[in-house]
């Protein structure tokens, strides 16, 4: 038997909504991460949302037939209309010759020179006019889903020990009370850690050889394919910003953030200055919290200063891929862990989950390559 006794000694308690509410207090990166769904092994799988707009790309073109991929025929039918991208002639698919190659016609000019597609054009799909009395079949084949991907779950553990001394000499209110406190605090611990984790985590899958480990967003956006761009030693500005914003819309993404540390934050913000609106709210979340007007679709963008981010680094994100899944029945909760005849009282706050991070080849824009925020001060300051 323990040596202490306290009210909720012998109960498990959930802890999922304490740590979601220190999560979203937490001016960090974790706190974009809402909860989705609760997986239920610990490789974590999800499906890609269909977020670009449809479009078949041309790999070959002789006279009006067009070469493309077998999955990209699967989306046209005879009577497709196609607008290639950067253009506005509009074609019309005429017939479908085999499972990889179509005949276009030539339908409107709209203003246009171009009389065929070209090799590597983009047809972005207008419609597909249906006749009257359309049958099962006719109509076009809609997928959302492009796709899959997967992260790994992470058992996080604090271990709360409060000691017979500390409980003897500390004054302030119960044991109840102390426990909360330390509860507390494990949390506020195991939020910070996430956050890193979400940043900087390697995926691992775990086995009898390694523990599992949560891939973060360095993982998921630096991988092959992913929007990146170079900044090229220059300082951080809203020049660099909307390209990386108009990289992400190009590909169906919506840009609604601006990740960086603390220092390019102030240099984004004493380029805007007086035009920049600061505010701190729950509705807002970040550290320094910023609204800048994305220049490429009119939208906000917020800008989130986070102390873990390199100084070097800056991405631009569309945060809707976000989400926080908890191994199911693994939720973050603490019990009893008082050994027989210990002098004091211990509690373990455990639970494991995983991040999501959909889309991420289409939703993140990493730029790299900024040159030092406490540079780029110095010569304003100097100026």
């Amino acid at each position: 038997m323990t040596l202490y006794s306290y009210s909720f000694a012998n109960k498990k308690r959930d802890l999922t909504d304490v740590l979601s509410t220190v999560i979203k207090d937490e001016p960090r990166f974790i706190s974009n991460f809402k909860r989705v769904e609760d997986s239920t092994q610990q490789k974590h799988e999800w499906l890609e949302d269909q977020i670009a707009g449809r479009a078949v790309t041309a790999t070959a073109v002789t006279s009006m037939k067009v070469t493309a991929s077998a999955s990209d025929l699967t989306k046209i039918k005879v009577g497709t209309l196609l607008v290639p991208k950067n253009d506005s002639v509009l074609f019309k698919v005429v017939s479908i010759d085999s499972a990889t190659t179509f005949t276009v016609a030539k339908a409107a000019s709209n203003g246009s020179s171009k009389n065929a597609p070209a090799p590597s054009d983009v047809l972005n799909i207008v419609s597909s006019p249906m006749a009257e009395g359309s049958a099962n079949g006719d109509g076009e084949e809609s997928y959302q889903l492009s796709g899959t991907d997967f992260n790994c779950s992470q058992i996080f553990r604090k271990d709360i020990v409060l000691t017979g001394s500390a409980l003897a000499v500390n004054v302030f209110g119960s044991v109840d009370n102390q426990l909360n406190r330390q509860t507390a605090f494990a949390l506020g611990e195991s939020a910070r850690d996430l956050n890193r984790v979400a940043l900087f985590g390697r995926r691992v899958e775990g086995n009898s050889a390694n523990r599992g480990e949560t891939g973060g967003l360095y993982f998921f956006g630096t991988q092959s394919g992913c929007q990146t761009i170079a900044a090229g030693n220059k300082a951080l500005d809203s020049f660099v910003i909307n390209d990386a914003a108009q990289v992400i819309l190009s590909e169906g993404g919506n840009p609604t953030q601006i990740l960086c540390s603390p220092g390019q934050a102030r240099v984004l913000s004493n380029e805007f200055k007086d035009k920049l609106q600061v505010v701190r709210s729950d509705e807002k979340r970040g550290a320094y919290v910023a609204v800048v007007v994305n220049e490429i679709n009119g939208r906000a963008m917020t800008i989130m200063a986070d102390p873990d981010m390199p100084d070097s680094d800056a991405w631009v994100m569309d945060i809707n891929g976000f989400g926080l899944s908890n191994l199911k029945g693994r939720a973050m909760s603490d019990e009893d862990a008082t050994p027989k005849g210990f002098d004091g009282i211990k509690r373990m706050a455990l639970g494991e989950l995983t991040l999501e991070f959909k889309n991420a080849k289409q939703r993140l824009c990493r730029i790299h390559g900024l040159k030092s925020s406490l540079e780029v001060m110095a010569a304003i300051r100097s100026a």
